[in-house]
């Protein structure tokens, strides 16, 4: 396990041994955003009648067919159809319906003419005015079928699919209300150290505030995982084993901070190769070398580092596409452009450099790029103020401002990127 791996091999590492949770079935509102866990159909055709598409006049096409710019055709308002409404009547030759966006499409009528394309010759264009028409229309003009978008029984949103706003309303006029989608991952997150004290407690000398816990569960519960914050572990080989073992008893993921290096009180790696399978220690990129992966009891275990910045990298990298798939989604990478560095980077370590940058974008559709001036692991301020990592890639070559190179977005869904 002393064998640095690349970043590709630790991401397929990782995500080879997590797979989809189990389905649930949850409120239609709380479907969105989620995966959906079987094909869902409608019970009815959608729309379940003709209706206008807008405000105006409902007729048969055939009626205005010779009508034009100097011999309009005049047709008598019989009745007005509101939504909700349903004229069930006949349409004689030289007679039209008034009818609103909405409401069914008369069955003696096959079209709409939109209002403001109508002159109101007597009356105020409802029932006993008279309407003309200066131009003829087409069969089926303004009018939204019976079963346009979907007809019964068919499926409208597929095992697999993210299910987005649009499709919380199209479930609902399918009428369904109750949806199965991929379980969430609970997540255990514990910090390690026996420096750590709780906030908002002064800590006192030699002490510091856990941040960490708070920042990786934030991650999780970004990545639309849930959760669970335990206590603080102390630095000793029994605490972290009894931790881990407990954690892994009552959730699908645990990720731990802290403890990840090769230190007399660093614990991670032993426990989790004492408890149950170690896959992973170290991988290719800075910050955030020491990075352990394993399996306990078949849960996974992973092992982020204690600096901020290194957590971070490391959730990004590795964590969040595994929390991904195993909430049924497909796309796990964060979306990549080029950039043009908007200063000199001199690289000094042949590992993968993610730097903590502010993108921006140009108005002909080119990116610059700017690296935060402190790059220090150890600091939240510098993550905060991004959004993305610039990527300087394996070896010693420097960049020089308007060098162009890659840039991972961060807080754009992966499945832009495809």
């Amino acid at each position: 396990m002393a064998d640095m791996i690349s970043l590709e091999d630790a991401r397929d590492l990782v995500l080879s041994a997590v797979s989809p949770l189990t389905s649930e079935v949850v409120p239609l509102l709380d479907s969105c955003g989620r995966v959906a866990a079987a094909d869902l159909s409608s019970d009815i055709d959608i729309s379940p009648f003709a209706h206008s598409a807008m405000d105006g006049f409902a007729l048969r096409a055939a009626q205005i067919a010779t009508a034009a710019d100097g011999a309009p055709v005049q047709l008598k308002v019989i009745a007005e159809e509101a939504a909700g409404d349903v004229f069930e009547g006949p349409i004689a030759d030289d007679e039209c319906v008034r009818i609103m966006t909405g409401a069914p499409l008369p069955a003696d009528a096959d079209s709409v003419v939109k209002y403001e394309i109508v002159a109101v010759v007597e009356g105020d264009g409802k029932p006993g005015s008279t309407v003309a028409f200066a131009a003829s229309t087409e069969v089926g003009s303004n009018v939204r079928q019976a079963g346009e978008e979907a007809r019964a029984g068919d499926v409208v949103i597929r095992s697999g699919n993210v299910i987005g706003t649009a499709g919380v309303g199209f479930l609902a006029s399918c009428g369904i209300l109750e949806v199965p989608v991929y379980r969430r991952p609970v997540v255990g997150v514990l910090a390690i150290g026996s420096e750590l004290v709780e906030p908002p407690a002064v800590p006192t000398p030699g002490k510091i505030r856990n941040s960490n816990s708070y920042a990786m569960a934030a991650c999780v519960q970004a990545a639309g995982a849930i959760p669970r914050v335990y206590p603080i572990v102390e630095d000793t080989f029994e605490a972290l084993c009894e931790a881990v073992s407990a954690a892994t008893e009552e959730c699908d993921f645990v990720l731990t901070t802290g403890g990840a290096s090769n230190g007399d009180f660093d614990f991670i790696k032993p426990v989790v190769e004492s408890l149950g399978q170690l896959l992973m220690t170290t991988v290719n990129i800075r910050p955030g070398k020491a990075q352990t992966f394993g399996l306990v009891k078949g849960t996974p275990v992973f092992g982020l580092p204690g600096n901020p910045a290194a957590a971070y990298v490391g959730f990004e990298l590795l964590v969040r596409p595994a929390l991904r798939k195993m909430q049924g989604f497909s796309t796990f990478d964060h979306m990549k452009v080029r950039a043009r560095l908007g200063k000199d980077v001199r690289k000094k370590d042949p590992r993968r450099i993610f730097l903590r940058s502010t993108i921006t974008a140009n108005t002909d559709g080119t990116y610059d790029v700017m690296p935060d001036k402190n790059q220090s692991s150890g600091l939240f301020g510098p993550i905060q103020r991004s959004n993305c990592l610039a990527i300087m890639p394996e070896g010693l070559e420097s960049k020089k401002a308007g060098d162009e190179v890659d840039c991972l977005l961060l807080g754009v869904p992966e499945d832009l990127g495809l």
